[in-house]
């Protein structure tokens, strides 16, 4: 088994140190485009195979993607965070190019692997990556979901003082803050609804937080954060190499499932050695059915940006 992580900055390299610690495949490539990042990174984490006790093979290439021929898995983490005084536009025009060129030589490379998106903006990169390879949709994932619940779970547990292990709770939809939808009706509490638990107040500040988890990360650290995010990544590279059948949400596309088509976006899926296999049909009530139609237009008009680019 052989999975790559494109892009070495601080996302990518964690998700590569928790697929290796995981031993995942047997070699791991993380490439990037500055001369000896990756390299140099790939080094330190073998550095500490004997510590943590894993056999993975860990490699590093500056953009030499023929060191990445015969991937199983490749995560792109490739692209640049929104910066100060940036438009929406631009953003998406900068990491279109680059998503749109690293999925291309990938896949000269490596045309059976399943790509993994965790660029940002990360439901429109999934629909830009699946439209420009023209690869079967199952083969194209976009990790957001898995993040997102994670950190409902997170907050969940900080307002009920227990543990996150403890809980099911999935957030679905677009992954922004105005567009993803903690679905806190389903959440539950060893199987008991946690509405049982926190009044409607509570359980609607741990929406909120939510959906402003990434951002109250970055106002914290002055950037995007990784530790999540690369183990988020980890964790579905993990659920597609050991083929668990096990059920996410992540963006993938819809052609008619929760009333939406021709768009990728955060939904219940099973994920396994294929890719994901098959979307599950929550059962949303009318309200949560208004909302998901809100964030799916909200992400068509980004994706909608796409159209203007060169790409």
């Amino acid at each position: 088994m052989k999975v790559t992580v494109v892009g070495a900055g601080a996302v990518g390299a964690t998700c590569a140190d928790n697929i290796a610690r995981r031993e995942l495949c047997e070699e791991l490539v993380l490439l990037d485009i500055k001369e000896g990042f990756a390299e140099g990174k790939a080094m330190d984490m073998m550095q500490t195979a004997p510590l943590l006790k894993f056999d993975t093979r860990i490699t590093g290439t500056t953009n030499d993607y023929k060191k990445t021929a015969g991937s199983n898995v490749v995560v792109i983490t490739s692209g640049i965070p929104r910066k100060p005084g940036m438009t929406r536009e631009e953003l998406i025009g900068i990491n279109a190019g680059i998503v749109k060129n690293v999925t291309d030589n990938i896949l000269q490379h490596s045309p059976d692997a399943i790509v993994v998106i965790i660029s940002n903006p990360m439901d429109t990169m999934t629909y830009l990556a699946l439209k420009s390879s023209k690869l079967p949709k199952n083969r194209i994932i976009g990790m957001g979901g898995i993040l997102d619940s994670s950190r409902f779970k997170f907050y969940l547990s900080q307002a009920m003082k227990c543990s996150p292990q403890d809980l099911q709770a999935v957030v679905i939809g677009g992954h922004g803050d105005t567009t993803m939808i903690p679905l806190t009706r389903l959440a539950t509490y060893h199987g008991t609804p946690v509405s049982k638990y926190l009044d409607p107040e509570s359980l609607k500040k741990v929406a909120a937080d939510t959906m402003v988890g990434g951002a109250t990360l970055t106002g914290l650290l002055g950037t995007s954060a990784w530790y999540a995010p690369g183990a988020a990544g980890a964790d579905l590279v993990e659920a597609i190499v050991r083929d668990e059948k096990r059920l996410a949400p992540c963006c993938v596309s819809l052609e008619g499932e929760y009333g939406q088509k021709d768009i990728c976006l955060g939904v219940p899926v099973v994920i396994g050695k294929k890719g994901w296999e098959k979307i599950v049909d929550y059962d949303l009530d009318d309200n949560e059915k208004a909302l998901f139609a809100k964030s799916a237009d909200a992400v068509r008009n980004m994706n909608g940006v796409l159209t203007s680019l060169a790409v």
